[in-house]
């Protein structure tokens, strides 16, 4: 094994070796206070020698492992018996203590769950309004000339002249000059007149203040002030001076900003934590901080398809203006989970709540006293219905306690009885809710499960050929390093060169699966930082490229065959999107990664750079994988920080036509 590789996995060696050393002294422990006698001197029968690295290398003395060099450790008959079960594994105190393990309860407990989102400052569609000619007329002067004013109600806004208010004014002033003559049968029609102008010449927009201006001059004004009819921002600019207006014209558009709207993206893996009515707390980078808060008022019924996400509304008082519209935002969500994932609030339970304003909340049944819409139940909202006192915890474990690999979850559970004796179970988990996973099966109430030191346990079964995490049936282990010398593992199936069609692509074609590959990059850099929080951005960004690819750019067969890869990433992307831990999103990375390599040897790359092909041959229960990659030093995604240099390069894919390749050396 090269300097290289070995310094990159010291940690896991480290924690084998000490698996080793554990399992040597698992059943070593006698009573120091007794006497010693000629059969408790005796020393353990040894099996066989093996290499921490790789167990699959069984010797019958001492010497040096044939893969990697280093020195073989013995195996004795007494560590292979050390305890009854296939499962199990007995450690003497003093190794207990050297292992730094550490049991907690399984438990029920209400748990919160930490929900976080990202989303933008918008404007409140309910505060827009529209500054619209209500008559045909010529814009003379523009007072707000520009976005971003701020007007309040009755600031002047436009002046217009309108040969139609002209009119309307001499009717109002010959009917006024008529009543004033107070002639017989011709005053009682003067005065309806009159009043119908007053009422028309108000629906045009003029003020009562402006029409007595009128009456009391006598003269007809021929450019009319138009004013604002309520205070905001100027947010779009639509008239300009000159400009003729028909009616309904929109000369400006006005926000109310005292009051916003968050527009949050759940993703819809997150869709049973969130509800309508919920606090939001969230942060923008203006204010570095300092929290706000707000209340969920909307859930969309619809769900984006690119993004795989609903958007969710949520009010926000904006009274000192400091939110703007625009202004990105993260946000947390702390749902208190009940039994069964339920998500439960005390201050809603049994409550009547609006579906438009979920600042009011009642403790019977009636209206909205800001709408007058009937109030509906919490529980139509999905929260239960009984109190928190009331309420069936769930039963959970620690966040640390499970070891997961792609859908298999396992813990180590303590013996009842037998002193440093631990099992391995393999559990159901439901989703996690903060620091702790839901239990669905595989544990009870009140046992203990290994929360630190579970992964040398697991070490320790590897080495004595035990059911473990990584191999799950029991037997000497492949790690799948087996490059030369003894042991073998199942080839990896490549993909041949000959296997695959190639066609003449356009280059916008190409063009966009670049950008395929790019989030494809996004995907792999996250799982090889061990940054699950990274994982699932990054396949939204992938689906909405995916989406985005036009497959009208080509014809015929290849046509056909895009149709028959989207078919197939489009699944592969949604598992990894869904994925609830990054285990489970590696166990789909590979497939995705073959299938993405069959499109760029199918379509070829665009781009100046290659991309290349690696290989990490203990992956995928040592029959291996592939992965693709931007540079060609080693970054795994499928063992992450454990293994982050374990793998080589198979293969360089080169921008331009398909069948650009070169097999490595």
């Amino acid at each position: 094994m090269k300097n290289k590789s070995t310094r990159s996995v010291l940690l896991y060696l480290f924690y084998i070796m000490l698996a080793v050393f554990l399992s040597l002294t698992a059943c070593g422990s006698k009573d120091k206070t007794a006497a010693p006698g000629p059969a408790e001197t005796k020393q353990p029968e040894i099996k066989f020698w093996t290499c921490s690295m790789h167990p699959q290398i069984q010797k019958p003395g001492p010497g040096q492992c044939p893969l990697c060099g280093m020195d073989l450790i013995p195996v004795s008959s007494d560590t292979a018996k050390s305890a009854d079960s296939a499962r199990e594994l007995t450690l003497s105190p003093r190794a207990v203590k050297l292992a730094e393990i550490q049991t907690a309860l399984v438990e029920r407990k209400l748990v919160d769950a930490e929900i976080r989102l990202d989303g933008k400052i918008e404007y409140d569609e309910s505060r827009l309004s529209y500054i619209t000619a209500w008559v045909p007329g010529r814009i003379e002067r523009l007072y707000v000339d520009y976005t971003g004013v701020m007007v309040n109600k009755g600031d002047h806004l436009v002046q217009l002249y309108s040969p139609e208010l002209i009119t309307a004014q001499q009717e109002l002033l010959l009917g006024i000059k008529m009543i004033k003559q107070k002639s017989g049968s011709l005053y009682k029609s003067a005065l309806k007149n009159v009043d119908a102008t007053r009422e028309k010449l108000r629906l045009w927009g003029l003020t009562q203040d402006q029409i007595k201006k009128i009456e009391r001059s006598g003269k007809v004004d021929e450019r009319i002030t138009i004013y604002s009819p309520i205070k905001g921002i100027v947010i779009h600019k639509n008239g300009f001076e000159g400009d003729y207006l028909k009616t309904g014209t929109r000369i400006y558009t006005i926000a109310d900003l005292s009051k916003v709207w968050l527009k949050l993206d759940v993703y819809e893996s997150d869709l049973v934590w969130v509800r309508y009515g919920q606090e939001v707390t969230f942060t923008v980078n203006a204010y570095p901080g300092e929290v706000f808060k707000g209340k969920i008022s909307f859930m969309d019924p619809i769900l984006d398809t690119k993004s795989r996400t609903v958007k969710a509304r949520v009010n926000v008082d904006n009274s000192d203006g400091r939110l703007k519209p625009g202004m990105f935002v993260t946000a947390i969500v702390n749902p208190k989970v009940a039994a069964g994932g339920k998500v439960m609030d005390s201050v809603l339970a049994g409550k009547w709540i609006c579906s438009m304003h979920p600042e009011i909340i009642k403790n019977f049944k009636g209206n909205c006293d800001i709408c007058g819409m009937p109030l509906v139940s919490s529980e139509s909202m999905g929260y239960i219905s009984i109190n928190e006192g009331e309420v069936k915890a769930s039963l959970v474990i620690p966040v640390t306690a499970p070891l997961i690999t792609g859908k298999r979850a396992v813990v180590y559970v303590a013996v009842s009885g037998k002193e440093g004796t631990f099992e391995g179970r393999e559990v159901i988990l439901g989703p996690r809710a903060g620091s702790y996973y839901l239990v669905k099966e595989g544990l009870s109430e009140g046992e203990k499960v290994v929360v630190n030191g579970n992964f040398k346990i697991d070490s320790a079964l590897q080495i004595l050929a035990k059911p473990s995490m990584m191999n799950p049936e029991g037997g000497i282990l492949s790690t799948g390093h087996e490059h030369h010398g003894e042991g073998k593992v199942a080839p990896v199936q490549k993909t041949s060169l000959k296997d695959i069609k190639t066609y003449t692509v356009p280059d916008k074609f190409k063009e966009q699966l670049e950008d395929l590959v790019n989030a494809y990059f996004g995907i792999h850099y996250a799982l090889s930082r061990d940054t699950y929080e990274k994982v699932k951005p990054g396949a939204g960004i992938f689906m909405k490229n995916l989406g985005s690819v036009d497959m009208k750019l080509l014809s015929s067969h290849a046509h056909m065959s895009w149709m028959k890869h989207q078919a197939k990433l489009e699944p592969l992307i949604k598992n990894i999107y869904d994925a609830k831990d990054i285990n489970a999103a590696r166990s789909f990375f590979d497939e995705l990664s073959d299938e993405l390599y069959s499109v760029l040897k199918e379509f070829g790359l665009s781009g100046k750079e290659p991309v290349y092909r690696l290989l990490c041959p203990m992956a995928n229960k040592n029959k291996g994988a592939y992965w693709l990659q931007k540079t060609k030093d080693i970054q795994n995604p499928y063992y992450g920080s454990m293994m982050f240099k374990c793998g080589s390069v198979s293969e360089t894919v080169y921008p331009g036509n398909p069948g650009s390749f070169k097999e490595a050396n």
